[in-house]
């Protein structure tokens, strides 16, 4: 235990839990908000693997009744521990104490989808791609990084569902002799082997990634529950937004009647003023 907590608070005090920005052009997340499965299993993993050090302070368990799962089912497999299911979705993790152990406080994960929504990117497609882009790297203080946010301090706690693979960065850059492309790839075990040639002719500079997964069906498997956390967290940002949306048409619908209405309406009143 001792090992583990000094390993988080080293990882932690290297970097935040989450990045501020995407180096990378981000993988486009499917779009699962409306799926009460994907939804529904989202919840487990965030109650299983998020919910150790992240909070939820501004979304209680009875919210999950509108993913359709009822109170007993919330009691029964979500919640670890004393709390009730009108409780909001607190960690007994001392926030003064995590800060001593990790450097930071990991931050709470409420509004989380809308924080990393920037005028670049969707907070959604930010962390579908971050919860991907995670690889071994033997020099990181977790043993983990990744391609979203370097040198990330929170570790990969989702690894196991994921398997193992391997990962080539390629980077082309301008050095002292011109354009130079760098391939980094890094197996299994975070071994690196980087290789360099010249660019020959013009070529932009920029960075590209590609993994080789090693369990190709954990890896599928792995992808599809991501697209079920992010689709989880997107609706604890906005437990409304369904029925936002909903009502939002049939105001637009009422004041397109209305409109139409008052129209003709103004016509007869002012068809026999001269």
């Amino acid at each position: 235990m001792k090992r583990l907590i000094a390993a988080l608070a080293l990882a932690f005090a290297a970097g935040g839990a989450f990045g501020a920005g995407a180096a990378l052009p981000l993988d486009k997340w499917p779009d699962r908000s409306k799926d009460v499965a994907a939804l529904q299993n989202g919840a487990r993993l965030f109650a299983n693997y998020c919910l150790g050090c992240h909070s939820a302070n501004l979304m209680r368990w009875n919210r999950l009744n509108d993913i359709e799962l009822d109170d007993k089912q919330i009691k029964d497999f979500l919640i670890f521990g004393p709390q009730k299911v009108g409780d909001a979705m607190a960690i007994a993790m001392n926030p003064k104490d995590a800060k001593v152990w990790f450097g930071k406080t990991p931050p709470d994960l409420s509004v989380i989808v809308r924080a990393r929504t920037s005028f670049d990117f969707t907070g959604a497609d930010y962390l579908y791609t971050l919860l991907r882009g995670y690889y071994r790297d033997a020099t990181a203080p977790t043993g983990w990084n990744n391609v979203v946010y370097p040198y990330i301090g929170m570790p990969h706690v989702l690894w196991e569902l994921q398997g193992p693979r391997e990962v080539t960065i390629e980077r082309t850059a301008h050095a002292v002799k011109g354009l130079v492309r760098t391939a980094t790839t890094i197996d299994a075990e975070g071994r690196a082997t980087v290789t360099s040639i010249p660019v020959a002719g013009q070529a932009e500079e920029g960075m590209t990634v590609s993994f080789k997964p090693l369990a190709p069906q954990l890896a599928r498997q792995y992808d599809s529950d991501i697209a079920d956390l992010v689709a989880y967290l997107v609706f604890m940002t906005e437990p409304v937004r369904t029925d936002r949306v909903r009502i939002g048409v049939w105001v637009l619908l009422f004041l397109a009647l209305f409109t139409v209405v008052a129209w003709r309406l103004n016509a007869v009143y002012w068809k026999d003023v001269k």
